[in-house]
């Protein structure tokens, strides 16, 4: 089980790279990650969802994604509040205090979803969530050491040195954790190091000597990492919009915003500048394209987009002619109203919506989760849909897509311009893409994501072997060298 000494050292990448180092080894490798806390989740094969980092490190293995893989996942609506899903299903919403003191309850059916992986794996590899040293949740926990000890799992700890006091990180966790917790642990690894590693072999030394933890490497800073889907939206704060190319598309960075992954491809393009605008600033007057995302909550982030002021920046980008685009939630945004009544994504209610395209919207408690496939632009791509409600209206005798069991989904302007559907993941494949980028007047590497997204996997693989101590991590695994 890998755990951090805090969210976002980079334990999903790591175990993605591990996964695919030991599966490039002819092993049978599973991905698992007790409880999960994203709203970047994706679609399995059998209709459930699970967080997207557990779906990537799936691909690592080169196994389909199961319910199993995740069994617990918070979807974040609000500060303090969260959809619950268990084995892949909505299972209520909490507050965060009610869900603290119920997770408890949780630990049989994380177990049991860990012991069926086990029964077809030659290995699995677990990934903790936040850090162990949070002390103050370790009453009921399934995500860290509560999970572990009940699953008797070894632990191997890292610390992100790129964030600094990686010392102070490792061997402060040493000094908190309860004797049966520290007991747990096996060793540890230093992630995200820039320069000469040897620069610091004393600062691995001394850790060792506070905590008598073997040192089981330093991974080097991982550039390949950039091309694999982030899930949490911490990182998008670094994804500003700002190059100049010759097409611009801008992404507001909306408070609930989901499965953000879904532009990723675009990032890649070299004709295109795409980017995030944080709340706070106005969308950009020479945007091409303003690009609405998903939400985990979208009449709460309809309110945040009103807030911001972008509202008045997108009626004002419509105006010049600029083209718009939602997906999912922000296609939700684009129609005339949104209605809540039964209080699925919050408090009950209904709200004016920017009235750019001719639907309406009503969220239901049904969810729909779905694997699709299609054409966009003349080419092939393949999809999921992750939401709740039903949008309809005159718009969407003009669909966005024709799916291949012919059915229309989303909706289109009549000038064209403006432009929704449910559908993610619709510029994953190149020539899709490619046709959908030469609509706006520029040409792509029309490279299918999968394929950027496993290259960078064995480039990652690669990268540990050398990095970390392999043998020593597979004897801690129980596996022969």
């Amino acid at each position: 089980m890998i755990q951090g000494c805090g969210s976002d050292v980079g334990k999903s990448v790591l175990v993605a790279g591990l996964c695919r180092l030991f599966a490039n080894r002819g092993l049978t490798v599973r991905p698992f990650k007790p409880q999960n806390m994203s709203n970047n989740a994706a679609v399995t094969a059998d209709g459930g969802e699970i967080g997207r980092a557990q779906a990537l490190q799936a691909i690592a293995c080169r196994t389909p994604p199961t319910v199993d893989m995740n069994p617990v996942l918070l979807k974040p609506q609000s500060d303090v509040g969260a959809q619950l899903i268990v084995r892949g299903r909505m299972a209520g919403t909490w507050q965060a205090r009610g869900y603290q003191a119920a997770k408890a309850n949780l630990l049989d059916t994380v177990v049991e979803s860990f012991r069926r992986l086990e029964a077809e794996a030659d290995l699995v590899i677990v990934e903790g969530a936040g850090s162990p040293a949070e002390i103050n949740l370790r009453a009921g926990d399934i995500a860290n050491m509560g999970f572990a000890i009940a699953a008797g799992v070894p632990v191997v700890l890292v610390g992100d040195i790129d964030r600094g006091h990686v010392i102070a990180a490792l061997v402060g966790a040493h000094a908190v954790l309860e004797d049966a917790d520290r007991a747990m642990i096996r060793g540890f690894l230093i992630n995200k190091f820039r320069g000469d590693p040897t620069l610091f072999q004393d600062g691995r030394t001394e850790i060792v000597r506070r905590t008598g933890w073997p040192d089981l490497g330093m991974a080097p800073w991982l550039a390949a990492a950039k091309s694999l889907p982030a899930e949490d939206a911490v990182v998008l704060d670094r994804l500003v919009a700002g190059e100049t190319r010759r097409v611009k598309i801008v992404t507001p960075l909306l408070s609930r915003i989901a499965n953000f992954d879904d532009f990723d491809p675009l990032r890649t393009e070299p004709q295109v500048d795409f980017g995030f605008v944080p709340p706070g600033q106005p969308l950009p007057g020479d945007a091409d394209l303003v690009i609405l995302p998903g939400t985990k909550a979208t009449l709460a982030d309809l309110a945040f987009l009103r807030a911001q002021g972008w509202d008045i920046d997108l009626f004002a980008h419509a105006r010049r002619g600029g083209r718009v685009l939602g997906v999912c939630g922000g296609y939700q945004m684009l129609g005339r109203s949104i209605a809540d009544p039964d209080g699925v994504e919050g408090p009950p209610g209904r709200a004016e919506g920017l009235g750019l395209l001719d639907v309406e919207t009503v969220l239901t408690g049904e969810k729909t989760l779905k694997a699709v496939t299609g054409r966009l632009s003349g080419a092939r791509f393949e999809g999921y849909e992750m939401h709740v409600g039903r949008t309809a209206g005159p718009a969407t005798a003009s669909p966005m897509l024709t799916l291949d069991d012919g059915t229309a989904e989303g909706a289109v302007s009549a000038d064209g311009r403006i432009a929704g559907c449910y559908v993610h993941g619709l510029f994953n494949s190149g020539a899709a893409r490619a046709g959908w980028l030469a609509q706006l007047g520029v040409s792509s590497l029309a490279a299918d994501q999968s394929k950027s997204v496993d290259a960078a996997l064995d480039t990652i693989a690669a990268a540990l072997e050398s990095a970390f101590d392999i043998p020593a991590l597979a004897d801690i695994a129980g596996l022969k060298a």
